[in-house]
């Protein structure tokens, strides 16, 4: 205390050398001090001195205080980033104490070089944050001083002194001073000008027209995160602090409207926001968007002279259907949607679609009203004061027509809102409306009529209306029930022996069931499985009713009934059946799912075929209908999964791949490799892999090769992805010597010969454990006598009774037999004779089923000549005898595919099994033998299956076989002219024929003529159940069907560019696809893969229709253009879609970016495509660009795996200017979010290639204008999507590039902890006695 006073008493008295004495001396004490003190002092201690500094009210005190202050920092006795937020973070550091405002931030000047960039970020948040207590009115004699904050700021922001990288800056300045916020007054455009300087970055990190590239819904890419938006904000997630453009930081209301549009989107909708049903979040921009929806409807509806089968009445039943999934699971309050509907229409007169909002609303007050409160649900009743303002009564419809009950959903709203408050006892009363009296007084007298016809809607009017009141309700519900349930008393035969049910045939019709509201539909699928489930449980021999399965498989349809519909169906109603062994029901819910089933979550079929494999666990479905049923259900889930639907649907079941395989069945689980096969072949799943290891695939296929080892042909096993064909090379299954199977057949049928004790043979070859060569005994018995002995009936029925899935084995081998016998052998007689026993086999015998033989034989592994004459056999066996043409034929003749608009399928279905009798268990082998024997054996109810449906998944498996091989085209094409006609009953034709095309291309590439004649059998097939345009332009019916072997056609560009105009209107519920986006993306590439033009001169003319001026395609709707062209793109083979990197090579090639010389203008503006397309001033490079971005953004992330290797060994060589460099940025660096979430590998080997580049671009350049804008998106990478991942391999790089550019790169690297800071020369030394004087002074004090 003493030795300050005397300072203070000195202050004016002291020369300058006894000033610098004394802060000597003063150091030195200091220093001692210091050193004492334990570390977690200091930052105390250094607070102190501040405290104390700030506490004098001398200037020249402070400022010689604040000098000492920098020499203790100089002399690295301080560290300077804890004396800088000491002197910051100070509370006396106020704007009104403007020479302690100034001086303070001169010291913060000197000595802020010294202090670590992190530690830089965070104190230019805390001037910031100082420099905001600054009032924006004040004397214009105090600014001068406070800019001493801004000089600091400045110096900070300054891209030469290097204190911190600018990406932090600019993320604290973002912060603080979002998007539309003005700066602080004091800082004037240094914060703006910094804040501009980011925006080449974010340009770089931005896709061009990115808000006008809109998804297909339910297309393989829409899973993937391009068009996740928070729900929040309904913005793109866009990642890091950067000034991006205007247009990409608002909300996409666009976007989300247009998915919401589509039907089948609601899924979709929830990946984009994020939501699940779990979690009940309400979405404000959802709910807006689906009152908008409506009010579009609304407005749709006054241009419609009909309403009926039109475009107006599909958006509201789609609309219907949204808005009850929304809302049920609260993503979206009814109060609310209703009273913004209120709103939006007031005013605007749309009258003519009021009856149709009002159904919707309908649907869900009926189903919802009686679990919430009346107040939910009043606001209706304000909507209708707007929209019915009539004085008069209503008239009542026309009952005759559907259409009538929308005009009713009014009257049936009042009448549940009445009945809710006489449940409540509200004493809210409700009066009917005037306006609706009359239909009011039509219900309650129709109501008390009890004779109910079904020939007119009154029914489903009751229905809607009195659906709350369980009294008046039992009455109407009770006539639909007993109308498709049937009289007990009366019976119908169905196919099959001694097979009985109940009598009504006559099913629901469609009108019908859609005239019913959710509520009435939820209650009639309820009585329905309810009805089954008794049945089940009281084993009635008595079948279900045709009417009630066929009514029961088109409630299903209805996804607003989903928890009571297809849920409960495979969650509750299957298990029931399957608990009570009514085998007969299985069999039926099975053919339901089979033939009858549209557009079932890939979840629920899943877990289906996971039922399905664990029946065989269970003896009594060891049966060979059942078996069958069972087998052939599993066969078309596997093969229907869809391309996207593999991956995610099996990751599910990774800790448990056992339940979704079969322990038994070789054949269903070869299926499911080829579908494996296929669908990461389309995806490119396995893209830049050369193995399977640590994919979800692996474990997988370890399980089927340990329950059915086998092996695949080298013909087929080459169309599999590399990894796929890796894995089975090494896991090669030796093969049992098919000469040894015939050695040991021909052994058996001596043995069978020989033996002449009847029972001794019986015993023999019935015994367990015997070789399954029973079938092969057969044939060479057909084969030598023409007949089966009563001995070899009896081994055959006894051998039945080993299970269906055991004779299965008997039918492989016999294939396998068979080929061998038939490949070594010679003569053409020979072989019609041994087609003509394998049909008899079939056929006459009723030994082993089509279906069964032909799958076994197609699924068989054989090389070369073996796999030729299995070929032929399939071929022969289909085509030569007529009992399998003639079945189909017929079929094909007397009925059609559209079976929801049928109301005589079951008498067709009668017909045709009556002609052509399906025999299951070895009947035709019993009428044969001497004396005949009688089989009755008890056959399960069949409803909708027969021979020709049976056999089509397992055609399209034989049509990929004979593809596979060159040899047999021929023989595929007369299959396809017999056969082909079939597909008209495909439940998806085009998928099946689009993913051929696909998986495929390469053995079609050169096959013109069978790639048209696969195309013209399958869509041929449908031309009569199928409007004009459906699916092939005129222009490729006209040109590309007819075959040209001498002048092959080839397209013009105005082919590529002309659209084919809107698809026709159908019932998307039971269409392939889920909507028109779907169905015209499937059949625009089925066209363009049929031509006859190598995929590589398809591509090129895709993109050459935006990248040169085509007069078909307006200049104003270029992004769309470009985004249905990478939609197209992406889905189709790689030959198509590679032909755009040499277009980006081309460009990074041409002069302009190669060329040392200035660009014209500014390289950022330039590669705007957006901003200069608007000016017309846009480029050739740019349209690459944002014809790039379009197609990336659309693709699957396997296809986006090919970007590191294109970077690193296409295009790394090539970069060497500075523009060409920035050219790669801006076309990749927008996917590296993506590459982040979904694949990271790729994503650090990107980063990677960034710095080789930038090494070869700074070593070829002279000069680098554009260091800051790359050095800023580094910095980008590293922060938000590498951070230290790559830091040991670009640390060697960054170390090799300029001074300038190392130094500004130096963060990215230790080289920041290993070189002094670039600013700390400019701290001013300070004479040592003064800093040996203060030392003391703050010692003593």
């Amino acid at each position: 205390i003493t030795c300050l006073s005397d300072y203070y008493i000195m202050e004016f008295m002291d020369s300058p050398e006894d000033e610098r004495a004394r802060l000597v001396s003063c150091l030195g004490a200091f220093r001692q001090y210091w050193s004492t003190l334990p570390q977690e002092s200091h930052d105390q201690c250094v607070q102190w001195i501040v405290r104390f500094i700030h506490s004098q009210h001398s200037p020249k005190r402070i400022a010689f205080l604040y000098d000492c202050l920098a020499t203790a920092v100089e002399t690295s006795l301080l560290p300077p980033r804890m004396v800088c937020q000491a002197l910051v973070s100070s509370d006396s550091l106020e704007w009104e104490r403007t020479q302690l405002w100034a001086l303070t931030f001169k010291l913060i000047r000197k000595i802020i070089g010294g202090v670590d960039y992190k530690g830089v970020r965070d104190l230019l948040k805390a001037v910031m944050d100082k420099i905001q207590t600054v009032p924006n009115f004040m004397s214009s004699a105090v600014v001068q001083q406070l800019l001493a904050a801004r000089e600091v700021v400045e110096y900070i922001l300054d891209r030469n002194a290097c204190l911190l990288p600018a990406y932090f800056a600019v993320t604290e300045i973002r912060k603080l001073y979002p998007e539309g916020a003005l700066s602080h007054w004091l800082l004037g455009s240094l914060i703006s000008d910094l804040v501009d300087s980011f925006r080449p970055t974010a340009r770089i990190n931005s896709i061009c027209g990115r808000c006008s590239l809109l998804p297909v819904v339910n297309n393989s890419g829409v899973i993937c995160s391009s068009w996740k938006l928070d729900p929040s904000t309904l913005c793109f997630p866009l990642r890091g602090m950067l000034p991006y453009d205007k247009e990409l930081s608002e909300p996409q209301t666009g976007l989300l409207r247009y998915v919401l549009e589509q039907p089948y989107s609601r899924d979709m909708v929830c990946n984009m926001l994020g939501i699940n049903k779990e979690c009940k979040q309400r979405c404000p921009f959802l709910e807006d968007q689906l009152v908008d929806l409506v009010v579009y409807a609304m407005e749709q509806s006054e241009t419609e002279e009909q309403f009926d089968g039109g475009t107006s009445q599909l958006l509201w039943q789609h609309l219907s259907s949204q808005l009850i999934f929304f809302v049920l699971f609260q993503f979206a309050s009814f109060p609310h949607m209703v009273q913004s509907l209120h709103q939006k229409l007031d005013g605007r007169g749309l009258i003519k679609g009021r009856d149709h909002l009002m159904w919707v609303l309908l649907q869900f007050i009926s189903g919802s009203i009686q679990k919430n409160a009346l107040a939910d649900f009043l606001p209706v009743m304000k909507l209708f004061d707007l929209l019915y303002p009539e004085k008069e009564c209503i008239p009542v419809p026309d009952i005759n027509k559907p259409q009538s009950m929308h005009a009713f959903a009014i009257t049936c709203i009042w009448i549940h809102l009445n009945r809710k408050a006489q449940n409540d006892n509200s004493k809210l009363q409700i009066p009917i409306p005037h306006s609706l009296k009359l239909q009011h007084e039509f219900l309650q007298q129709s109501l008390c009529n009890k004779s109910l016809p079904m020939t007119d809607y009154k029914i489903a009017l009751l229905c809607n209306a009195y659906s709350t009141n369980s009294e008046c309700f039992k009455l109407p519900m009770g006539v639909l029930v007993d109308t498709i349930d049937g009289n007990t008393s009366m019976r119908i035969t169905l196919p099959g022996t001694n097979c009985m049910a109940s009598g009504s045939v006559m099913p629901l019709p469609m009108n019908l069931l859609d005239s019913l509201t959710v509520h009435t539909k939820m209650s009639l699928i309820h009585s329905i499985a309810t009805r089954v489930i008794k049945l089940a449980r009281a084993k009635s021999s008595l079948a279900l009713a045709p009417a009630l399965v066929e009514t029961y498989s088109r409630g299903l349809v209805y996804m607003e009934i989903e928890s009571l519909g297809i849920k409960g169906f495979i969650s509750q109603l299957l298990p029931d059946v399957f608990k009570s062994h009514a085998w007969g029901i299985l069999h039926t819910l099975l053919e339901m799912f089979s033939y009858r089933m549209h557009h079932i979550q890939p979840h629920y079929r899943m877990q289906l075929l996971s039922h399905l494999h664990s029946l065989t666990a269970v003896p009594q479905t060891n049966q060979n209908q059942l078996h069958l049923c069972v087998e052939s259900t599993a066969l078309r889930l596997i093969t229907a999964l869809g391309n996207s639907e593999v991956q995610p649907q099996f990751t599910r079941f990774l800790n448990d791949p056992k339940t979704m395989l079969s322990a038994e069945s070789e054949e269903l689980n070869r299926a499911l490799i080829l579908t494996l096969a296929r669908a990461t072949h389309v995806t490119d799943f396995f893209t830049g892999s050369d193995s399977i290891q640590g994919t979800w695939c692996k474990d997988i296929l370890q399980t089927i090769m340990n329950f059915t080892p086998h092996n695949w042909a080298s013909h087929t096993l080459s169309c599999f992805p590399a990894p796929l064909q890796a894995f089975f090379k090494q896991n090669n299954v030796p093969q049992e010597s098919r000469f040894n199977l015939k050695k040991n057949v021909e052994e058996e049928y001596r043995k069978w010969k020989s033996m002449t004790v009847e029972n001794d043979i019986i015993t023999h070859f019935s015994m367990q454990g015997s070789p399954p060569l029973f079938l092969c005994l057969l044939w060479k018995m057909l084969l030598e006598t023409d007949h089966i002995n009563q001995i070899g009936f009896r081994c055959s029925t006894r051998v039945s009774r080993i299970g269906a899935r055991a004779l299965v084995a008997h039918v492989r081998t016999f294939a396998d037999f068979l080929v061998y016998e038939l490949s070594t052998s010679a003569g053409g007689q020979q072989l019609n004779k041994c087609i003509e026993i394998l049909n008899d086999m079939v056929w006459k015998y009723n030994i082993v089923t089509l279906d069964r033989l032909i799958l076994c034989l197609a699924m068989r592994s054989h090389e070369e000549n073996e796999a030729q004459v299995c070929y032929f056999i399939i071929h022969l066996l289909l085509l030569k005898p007529n009992d399998f043409r003639s079945r189909v034929s017929d079929f094909l003749k007397e009925n059609a595919p559209e079976h929801w608009l049928q109301s005589d399928w079951h008498t067709k279905h009668m017909t045709y099994h009556k002609k052509y009798p399906e025999k299951l268990y070895f009947e035709g082998l019993g009428e044969q033998v001497n004396p005949p024997i009688q089989l009755h054996s008890q056959y399960l109810p069949i409803y909708f299956s027969n021979v020709c449906l049976r056999f089509l998944p397992v055609f399209d498996i034989v049509i990929h076989r004979f593809l596979e091989l060159l040899p047999v085209s021929k023989s595929l094409e007369t299959l396809l002219d017999h056969l082909g006609g079939l597909y008209k009953f495909h439940a998806r034709p085009v998928t099946y024929l689009y993913n051929t095309l696909h998986y495929y291309e390469r053995h079609l590439r050169d096959r013109t003529n069978l790639k048209r004649k696969l195309v013209h059998a399958i869509m041929s097939s449908l031309k009569d159940n199928r409007m004009p345009g459906w699916c092939l332009s005129e222009t490729y019916l006209k040109c590309g069907m007819n075959p040209r072997e001498d002048s092959v056609w080839i397209p013009d560009d105005t082919y590529y560019c002309k659209s084919p105009g809107p698809f026709p209107n159908c019932d998307w519920r039971f269409n392939e696809f889920p909507n028109p986006a779907t169905h015209a993306l499937h059949v625009t590439c089925v066209e363009l893969m049929a031509l006859a033009v190598p995929g590589k001169d398809v591509g090129n003319a895709l993109l050459n229709v935006v990248l040169q001026s085509q007069p078909l395609v307006p200049r104003e709707s270029i992004t769309a253009w470009m985004n249905a062209i990478g939609l197209v793109i992406t889905v189709l083979p790689e030959p198509y879609r590679i032909v755009l990197h040499d277009r980006i090579v081309s460009v990074i090639s041409s002069a302009l970016l190669s060329s040392e010389t200035e660009w014209v203008g500014y390289p950022f503006q330039l590669l705007d495509f957006t901003a200069c397309h608007r000016s017309y001033s846009e480029m050739h490079c740019s349209y690459v660009l944002a014809l790039a971005h379009a197609v990336w953004h659309h693709s699957s992330i396997g296809q986006l795996s090919l970007i590191p290797k294109f970077l690193s060994e296409v295009l790394k060589p090539i970069v060497k200017t500075e523009f060409q460099l920035l050219y790669v940025y801006h076309l990749v660096g927008p996917f590296l979010q993506r590459f982040q979430q979904e694949r990271t590998r790729c994503m650090l080997k990107i980063g990677v290639v960034f710095y080789e580049m930038l090494q070869a671009v700074d070593q070829h350049s002279k000069h680098l204008a554009y260091m800051d804008p790359i050095c800023d998106f580094l910095y980008h990478i590293k922060y938000i999507f590498t951070e230290d991942s790559v830091e040991d391999q670009v640390e060697r790089i960054i170390c090799s590039l300029r001074p300038a550019m190392r130094l500004r790169l130096r963060f990215i690297t230790h080289i920041s902890k290993m070189e002094p800071a670039a600013a700390a020369s400019t701290v001013t030394s300070v004479p040592q006695s003064s800093s040996v004087s203060f030392i003391r002074t703050v010692t003593v004090y």
